[in-house]
């Protein structure tokens, strides 16, 4: 990734702020290191929130420039759906899936300068055919200008009602023009009606999916209180920092690098999601009973730790109450990133690589609270990861819902008479939530479901809105401002 591609023209060099030529240089640069990004998604399976931030680093791209190549990049990727849509009536017939890969994907980019941002038509669409014809070759680039003139000779309102006129079936265009594949809005349609939230909010859902989330702290009790990241949020990035909506250890920010924050770098803090935090936070609200011999608690387990956020988080409030927590990940790579997550946190976290699944049978009623956040489609997080919907497939489920039902179930076995499991998800498609649950607690009786909106209450001080009548908790992007996180609370009887 690191190195120079051609038409790249490198970093920029030197003081002050590019003019004329030199503007067009580096405005040529961010959008050579967006195609490259671009590039290594759809080849490589890359994530965009990893490999542009790398890229703009080698390449020396900062300010502007880098939030130039952040917008192609994201607005891109979010947007692809809407924007092959709009394609697909200018390419004279030829279907996009007979495009060179490379070629669709500035196609996509262009599209984006011209109908999405503030570019300048022209200038959106002489700089995109410039990267055609440097990457694929003088015959893509005339047919690149074509195409992005005839996608120019409408505005974006007028290639939408074009859009509602020529699709009539509503769900088809909510995909098109929202940019979900269909079988994501069909799942999401499904999980808000089990939810009794009325049917205009898909609508709503999906436009929050494409609507770029504000970059939230957590402030891990004990180590960093949230008054203290302001602080440092004040005096380092010259932002202002405001609380979550909910989370009491949240705190968003309005801009700024936070990898920049002392607290931060010392892993006294983290970015995470204040749906992440919320669900962390209800665990660790949850009423446990005395176990059989009436000891306190003492041992807590993250059974599916990486990357480490919710481990940092419940592991700094293991430490307030002198409790250990096991974080366990089978991937040793992302273990390796729960060890620097829970840095500070050394004496009362431990990360073992181990697999989830033979922790119930290998340790059979050891653990006070137990956290299941299962590997899932991620449909709850596409405001960040935007690409996950273009890679994810209905063929996807059934391997990942048995999964889940395994951890599930070993965590049952892990956990002590009286101690609780939560088993989240950071997707709401009801096959791998209520669904699981369901499954797994199917001819038990030894387990009692927990009304997670109780807990919620206790750990946020306040009543969270628009929770529905539980017992298990789904938060939405469009209600909440958070990620799509579902959360069931399971007592084991004691």
């Amino acid at each position: 990734m690191s190195e120079q591609r051609p038409g790249s023209r490198g970093p920029r060099r030197g003081g002050g702020r590019p003019t004329g030529p030199r503007r067009r240089e580096a405005a040529d640069a961010a959008r050579t290191a967006a195609a490259d990004t671009l590039e290594a998604v759809a080849t490589s399976d890359a994530y965009a929130n990893l490999a542009l931030p790398k890229l703009l680093r080698e390449r020396g791209l900062t300010g502007r420039d880098a939030a130039f190549a952040t917008e192609l990049v994201y607005g891109t990727l979010r947007l692809r759906g809407r924007y092959d849509a709009i394609l697909a009536r200018c390419t004279n017939g030829r279907p996009l899936d007979q495009l060179d890969p490379p070629v669709l994907d500035l196609l996509r980019m262009g599209a984006h300068q011209i109908l999405g941002m503030r570019v300048p038509s022209h200038a959106a669409v002489s700089q995109t055919v410039n990267l055609v014809r440097a990457r694929v070759g003088t015959g893509a680039s005339g047919f690149a200008n074509a195409v992005l003139r005839a996608v120019g000779r409408q505005d974006l309102d007028t290639w939408l009602a074009q859009l509602r006129e020529e699709i009539p079936d509503d769900g088809a265009y909510l995909a098109a023009v929202e940019s979900h594949p269909a079988w994501v809005v069909r799942a999401l349609r499904s999980s808000l009606r089990a939810a009794d939230r009325p049917g205009a909010e898909l609508a709503e859902l999906l436009e929050a999916d494409n609507t770029p989330p504000a970059v939230t702290l957590v402030a891990r009790p004990g180590l960093v209180s949230t008054e203290e990241l302001a602080e440092q949020v004040t005096q380092t990035l010259g932002e202002r920092g405001t609380p979550g909506s909910w989370a009491p250890t949240a705190l968003r920010l309005a801009g700024g690098d936070p990898a920049s924050l002392p607290a931060v770098r010392d892993a006294l803090a983290g970015v995470q999601d204040e749906g992440s935090q919320l669900v962390a936070l209800a665990l660790a609200a949850a009423e446990t009973l005395p176990g059989p011999d009436g000891e306190q608690e003492s041992r807590w387990l993250d059974l599916c730790a990486g990357p480490g956020g919710k481990s940092a988080l419940l592991g700094a409030i293991a430490a307030e109450r002198e409790v250990h927590l096991l974080a366990n990940e089978v991937a040793p790579h992302r273990a390796r990133l729960v060890r620097q997550s829970t840095a500070a946190l050394r004496e009362s976290v431990d990360v073992r690589t181990g697999d989830g699944r033979e922790v119930g049978e290998a340790e059979p009623g050891v653990y006070d609270r137990v956290l299941v956040d299962a590997p899932c489609t991620g449909l709850g997080a596409l405001r960040r990861r935007p690409e996950s919907r273009w890679r994810r497939q209905p063929s996807d489920l059934p391997g990942l819902t048995s999964l889940q039902r395994e951890l599930l179930g070993s965590a049952l076995e892990a956990v002590r008479p009286g101690g609780v499991v939560a088993y989240v998800t950071c997707s709401p498609h009801l096959a791998e939530t209520s669904a699981v649950v369901e499954d797994v607690l199917r001819g038990r009786e030894d387990v009692t479901r927990l009304d997670a909106r109780e807990a919620l209450t206790v750990a946020t001080g306040t009543e969270v809105p628009d929770l529905g009548e539980g017992p298990d908790v789904q938060l939405w992007p469009h209600l909440h401002g958070t990620d799509a996180m579902f959360l069931a609370l399971l007592r084991k009887n004691a």
